[in-house]
């Protein structure tokens, strides 16, 4: 008879994401850990001002940015960026399987 061998999965991690701007309407978290889809992490503002939004996501090495009020904005905060296809820069984050 064969023996499985189990292999545990890697756990999702919690990852916060915050972006001071107190004027801005709205914030979208886009990255390619969502498809870049504006509807599945629309960010949440604070009394300060402070936009944030947490998310689960694997081990692994993300780009992402932030949509503020219908333009992109780099992570002030991060200082790991990547060119991508349309001339500008993403925010890398990478998340340890640790």
């Amino acid at each position: 008879m064969f023996e499985k061998k189990f292999t545990a999965k890697p756990k999702r991690r919690r990852i916060t994401f915050s972006l001071e701007s107190p004027e801005a309407q709205e914030v979208i978290l886009l990255a390619d850990f969502n498809r870049w889809d504006p509807k599945i992490h629309p960010m949440q503002k604070d009394k300060d001002g402070i936009w944030r939004k947490i998310v689960m996501v694997f081990p692994g090495r993300y780009e992402y940015r932030f949509l503020v009020d219908g333009k992109w904005f780099n992570d002030p905060q991060n200082d790991e960026k990547c060119s991508n296809c349309y001339g500008s820069q993403n925010n890398i984050l990478n998340v340890n399987s640790k």
